[in-house]
């Protein structure tokens, strides 16, 4: 699969327009005036947005304070950074009205002058979740893997899926994990011989997995896209480092450099906590699963009788209660790794699939999709990525209710290495709906080629509640196309 170079072009072209339209010029200084001004690096992204709320992520190039106005309203907040969080800063905006567009402008000053006339002003906008009662048709971008194997930033074109996905104009664009690959480098030559953008090093320190969240975020399309739609992030273990958990001792220092680069706002009395749901009308709500922080080893058994934990207890109740509570009609798992497809060494299985093995995580899996039948809950979609090719899976997990069927899709990925597998683990009783990669990893010889399997997936829901699942590749093609009625059984879709 050779594609034109003219789908290079148009994507490069988009992401450099966009990103010119909502940054604006600084006017250069003459020689000899003072200093020039703080400045954004990396563009801005917006992230927790509700039907009221909403928080602005920026980054200056130096001690400074970070501004963010609202255009409509001149309503402005602002917060000073230091070397202490990379110059970072996250701004909550609070008191916003449901299912209204706002305008704002982000730039750095030195706190006492809010003009943002000369100071490299980037203008972006975002929309917040309609009301909880609401009605309202929602479109939902979601996938991961960005950066990995050394498959990067191309220097002619960055990451040109970004472009074609800001062209979908989502309501909300999920980063579904592996968003940077902290324990892995990007060369001037790529996997596939294309000129790149070298990279940092392997990260283990706060400071050098900032330089992985700067290598990404510095790509045009990235920052076109995060300054016109809000963005949901979840982290996953090459945030980290391949296959980490609790037990890792990188994991302190990138989950800072994680908790630095998102527009997220934790609980004040839980500020490490990423576990969290959104709701975005009537018909939707998300939940987003943090599947790092909790897990067992990956080399402890699985032992039917006590589970190992994946979630861990807090998560797994806030999770059942919060589920039985949702009133939406799609309540809908954000996961960061597989169901059906097993991960890791044989050994030590890294996702839920024990895979003929006696690791994964099975039992937690089961015990909570049980509990959730048992309170009436309709069966969830389970949306994630992490093994770099498309597929979907009907679920049948409970043997005792085969009517309760869980929906899996599989994105990704974003930009990184292809590894298709047909290996499934029968636990869940699985039944594949698509399949979307190459024939093996070996065939794919130029990053033209690989494009057109890097892909992204899409939820879009009518406001009568009707939810279609879309996976569409790199050069804006759709490669897979389900709907499912609110009032049809799980079974049903189509």
């Amino acid at each position: 699969m050779t594609l034109p170079r003219s789908v290079f072009a148009m994507s490069s072209r988009l992401a450099l327009l966009l990103l010119l339209l909502l940054t604006g010029c600084a006017t250069p200084r003459p020689a000899g005036t003072a200093a020039a001004p703080p400045l954004l690096t990396h563009g801005t992204a917006v992230g927790e947005v509700t039907d009221s709320t909403a928080v602005v992520w920026g980054r200056c190039d130096r001690a400074a304070t970070l501004h963010v106005r609202l255009t409509d309203t001149e309503r402005s907040v602002a917060e000073v950074v230091d070397p202490e969080r990379d110059f970072t800063a996250r701004l909550a905006l609070d008191g916003l009205q449901p299912d209204m567009s706002y305008g704002y402008r982000a730039w750095c000053g030195d706190g006492s002058d809010a003009d943002d006339g000369a100071r490299g002003a980037r203008a972006g906008q975002f929309r917040t979740a309609p009301a909880r009662d609401a009605s309202r048709a929602l479109r939902i971008a979601f996938s991961g893997d960005l950066g990995g194997q050394n498959v990067c930033r191309d220097a002619a074109h960055g990451y040109p899926i970004f472009a074609i996905i800001a062209a979908r104009r989502p309501d909300l664009f999920i980063a579904l994990g592996d968003m940077i690959y902290g324990d892995d480098t990007c060369g001037a030559v790529g996997r596939y011989g294309n000129a790149q953008v070298a990279g940092p090093p392997p990260a283990r320190t706060t400071s050098e997995y900032w330089a992985h969240w700067r290598y990404n975020r510095a790509d045009a399309g990235q920052q076109a896209l995060l300054a016109t739609t809000p963005m949901a992030p979840v982290w996953d273990d090459h945030e980290i480092g391949n296959d980490a958990g609790p037990g890792d001792p990188r994991l302190a220092a990138a989950r800072a450099a994680f908790l630095d680069y998102q527009p997220l706002r934790p609980p004040a009395d839980a500020p490490t906590q990423l576990y969290r749901s959104q709701r975005w009308g009537r018909h939707l709500e998300l939940f987003f699963l943090d599947l790092r922080q909790y897990r067992a080893d990956n080399a402890a058994p699985d032992d039917a009788a006590a589970p190992k934990p994946l979630l861990g207890a807090a998560q797994v109740a806030w999770l059942i209660e919060s589920m039985a509570a949702s009133d939406a009609t799609w309540k809908v798992l954000i996961a960061s790794i597989p169901l059906a497809i097993p991960t890791g060494a044989a050994t030590a299985r890294d996702g839920v699939a024990s895979g003929d093995s006696a690791g994964g995580f099975e039992g937690e899996i089961v015990a909570l999709f049980r509990a959730l039948q048992a309170r009436g809950v309709r069966p969830p979609l389970w949306l994630t990525t992490d093994v770099h090719f498309a597929t979907g899976f009907r679920h049948r997990p409970l043997p005792e209710h085969p009517e309760w069927v869980v929906q899996e899709v599989v994105t990704g990925p974003l930009n990184a290495g292809l590894f298709p597998q047909r290996q499934l683990d029968p636990t869940f009783q699985p039944e594949r709906t698509f399949f979307w990669g190459p024939k093996t990893a070996d065939a794919v010889t130029s990053f033209d080629e690989a494009v057109g399997w890097f892909n992204f997936g899409m939820l879009e829901i009518l406001a009568s509640g009707r939810l279609s699942i879309v996976v569409i590749n790199g050069t804006g093609q759709t490669v897979y196309r389900t709907s499912m009625r609110p009032d049809a059984p799980p079974a049903a879709a189509r």
